[in-house]
């Protein structure tokens, strides 16, 4: 079993043109992600001199390439909830910015021809008691009503038809979502920033940033040299790796949350028709809960929060233990297939479970995806680019309040309790 990423062992690593590193740019991006890739891709086809600096040796190492692989529409908060607490408009038009989310990947998907085994099948949301069923029966209806019309009860006579497992009674059809190959989606976009005119400098960690002189650029440290920049857009989600993670405004306001993935041998076209017929991403509802889809290879990537933990190679095997014995209770017919991969990352939290994008001290930022990064991190590159270049109103989440988390200065202390709880939350329910 090997403790790395399926998505970024399984695709060709991006080896970028640029070598030395120069000492200005327009814009630095820290973090070569999918928030800070395409933004790089659309600030360089607009002209802009764009250096994007990368802490790991590859891109897209960290969160964008280390999730399950869902490219889903929905909040990450329940739809009912968010309208009752801040009115059907606004909910409305957060839903409506995750649909646009999935279409900005599919269009750049299709723009920029990457192999990435892009597949728009929808997302299962499945529930494993039949009080959690009642409540997507609630939210099917009043989200049909309001803000998605194409959303659809899965009834507990069909859901055996749609998973093969006695688990669930019941299901939410979002059909507005897809799925891809991360890594093989991570290459073909940094080729895509690069080819537009973008330097990508990969094992360049920035170690510290400071803002000078009467046009307050920015110059941005690094072992390799400085750059001095007229613009930063800060894309590093929960990692914060260097220097620049001292900004404390924003480490008070993002926990990074562990999340385990495993994927097992090849199970072959047939077994996995059987097991998953319409090859979607699914979800259970639960706050400890699992996610999972198949590969084009014909595997079954399965995960979950597993432990309230913090990646590592001794955390990532003991939570790969754990989500084994989730995977043999869901589908016990999958007992005994091996594990050939297991890892684990980061989700940079907020405390609302909603992104947050803008402006502070001269410095921008795009974070806080909750655990639906892959299509808004892509999203909001590409918004980011446009409000660094004038228009502000291309930032959806421009005017959302985000104070601190209480007690929260640097690791996140707290995450053993939360876990608790949360579990006792799934017990009760």
């Amino acid at each position: 079993m090997k403790l790395d990423s399926y998505w970024t062992d399984s695709a060709p690593a991006f080896q970028p043109a640029a070598a030395e590193l120069p000492a200005t740019a327009d814009v630095a991006i820290v973090g070569a992600g999918f928030t800070g890739l395409a933004a790089a891709r659309d600030l360089a086809r607009q002209g802009a001199k764009v250096v994007v600096l990368e802490a790991c040796d590859r891109v897209a190492k960290e969160a964008s390439g280390r999730n399950g692989g869902h490219v889903n529409n929905g909040l990450a908060v329940d739809y009912v909830a968010a309208a009752e607490q801040h009115g059907v408009e606004r909910a409305r038009s957060w839903y409506h910015e995750f649909d646009a989310a999935v279409d900005s990947v599919a269009r750049l998907v299709q723009e920029e021809q990457i192999d990435c085994d892009f597949q728009r099948n929808g997302k299962l949301k499945l529930a494993t008691k039949p009080v959690h069923y009642e409540a997507l029966a609630r939210s099917c209806e009043r989200m049909a009503r309001e803000v998605d019309p194409d959303v659809e009860l899965v009834t507990p006579e069909r859901i055996r038809s749609e998973v093969d497992s006695d688990r669930f009674v019941g299901g939410l059809l979002q059909k507005k979502s897809a799925q891809m190959h991360m890594g093989r989606f991570a290459a073909g976009l940094a080729a895509a920033a690069e080819r537009k005119g973008a330097q990508i400098h990969l094992s360049t960690p920035v170690q510290s940033m400071q803002r000078q002189g009467r046009t307050h650029a920015h110059v941005l440290h690094t072992p390799r040299g400085s750059v001095r920049a007229k613009q930063v857009l800060l894309a590093t989600g929960a990692t914060l790796h260097g220097g620049y993670g001292s900004f404390g405004w924003l480490r008070r306001r993002i926990v990074g949350i562990g999340s385990f993935i495993i994927v097992t041998e090849p199970l072959g076209a047939e077994r996995v028709a059987a097991l998953l017929a319409g090859r979607r991403t699914y979800v259970t509802v639960a706050n400890i809960h699992h996610y999972f889809r198949v590969t084009p290879d014909h595997r079954l990537v399965f995960g979950g929060r597993a432990r309230f933990a913090i990646s590592s190679p001794t955390s990532d095997q003991k939570s790969g233990e754990i989500l084994r014995a989730g995977l043999a209770e869901i589908f016990p017919q999958l007992g005994q297939v091996r594990i050939d991969y297991c890892w684990g990352g980061l989700v940079d939290m907020s405390q609302d479970r909603l992104p947050h994008a803008g402006e502070r001290d001269g410095l921008y930022y795009s974070m806080g995806y909750s655990g639906h990064g892959t299509q808004m991190s892509v999203h909001m590159g590409e918004r980011m680019a446009a409000a660094m270049s004038g228009n502000e109103a291309a930032n959806p989440w421009r005017e959302r309040p985000w104070p601190a988390i209480p007690g929260h200065l640097g690791p996140p202390w707290f995450l053993p309790a939360v876990g608790l709880y949360f579990r006792l939350k799934d017990k009760l329910a």
